[in-house]
């Protein structure tokens, strides 16, 4: 079975695993499963996110999860954010499935919203966008899920990633930079970068000012 974790509709066995995780102070007891990335347990690149941040901002209330797998970093936003919504975005139904399982598990269904890419109305702006990005998709469709997403920020708006440094996260951050964005490196450990990106060049009407740059090495 060739099941890809960004594949629309797994084929392999629909079995459940929990999943406990400590994350900002909170823990969380959810479900897993196969054809969904890291089944039965935190993935160490979200596991270097959770560590090396500090969880969303206290003003933020429209909170994207993109590429929510099970639902992990969206229920950690949930928890953290009680005021916020949460958008968990994926192209897998299972992960979808199971996100919305995980956030009825944690009591937080009511400002949790599963949904695949197309159907978030396009007048959504995001607060604050999380993620643990699908890298193994390639570069080409990388940077086109990323152009897609990042100019949904709000104008005061920030994206917090990690990637890993052998996948390129080094040269993601100099991309991004061209794009005209501000990208700080705000932690990295075991082998992962946790990336910052904010509007950067364009002001807070979203029009276009100098070109940005890069603020880490």
């Amino acid at each position: 079975m060739n099941d890809h974790y960004f594949s629309a509709s797994p084929q392999s066995s629909f079995t459940r695993t929990p999943v406990d995780v400590s994350v900002w102070g909170s823990n969380l007891s959810l479900v897993s499963a196969g054809g969904v990335f890291a089944q039965g347990r935190v993935d160490v690149g979200t596991s270097v996110l959770f560590r090396q941040t500090s969880g969303p901002g206290a003003e933020a209330r429209h909170l994207l999860d993109l590429g929510t797998g099970y639902g992990v970093i969206g229920c950690a936003l949930a928890t953290r954010a009680p005021s916020a919504h949460i958008w968990a975005v994926d192209v897998n139904e299972r992960a979808l499935q199971l996100a919305a399982e995980n956030a009825a598990r944690i009591g937080v269904s009511d400002r949790f919203t599963v949904a695949v890419p197309d159907a978030v109305p396009t007048e959504v702006r995001f607060d604050e966008i999380w993620s643990n990005p699908p890298i193994r998709i390639g570069k080409p469709a990388l940077h086109t899920l990323l152009q897609r997403w990042l100019p949904r920020m709000s104008p005061y708006g920030r994206a917090v990633l990690v990637v890993g440094k052998n996948l390129g996260a080094d040269s993601l951050q100099r991309w991004l930079v061209l794009q005209g964005y501000a990208c700080d490196r705000v932690g990295s450990a075991k082998g992962f970068r946790v990336l910052q990106i904010t509007q950067g060049a364009h002001d807070a009407q979203g029009t276009q000012g100098t070109q940005g740059t890069q603020n880490c090495p």
